[in-house]
């Protein structure tokens, strides 16, 4: 099973501008080529407040924004799990990607 991680640091101003066009620009290049088949995602959002983040609104933006980046559609997502953590020391969201055979 091939396996990816990515890790994107630092905390959005908002949640528009983390899922926007800056997710393109900060995604090493080995990432740009989407992978086939039916994979799973593991996202932890490290928060540096204690806020209370309502993890709905994460999971769609995430999903969209992954698209023609990581995979060509999120159809191809089999398995989804999502948390979230704090770490005031080092905000990011870390995305494990497993392509499942």
């Amino acid at each position: 099973m091939q396996c990816r991680t990515i890790v994107l640091t630092g905390e959005p101003k908002s949640t528009l501008h983390i899922y926007g066009l800056a997710w393109r620009g900060r995604f090493p290049q080995r990432y740009m080529t989407p992978v086939e088949g039916d994979i799973a995602l593991d996202i932890t959002l490290y928060f540096g407040t204690k806020r209370k983040a309502d993890l709905d609104n994460f999971n769609k933006l995430s999903l969209d924004a992954l698209t023609g980046i990581v995979y060509e559609d999120d159809s191809q997502i089999a398995e989804l799990t999502l948390r979230r953590a704090h770490d005031k020391a080092s905000p990011r969201i870390k995305i494990d990607i497993s392509v499942q055979p």
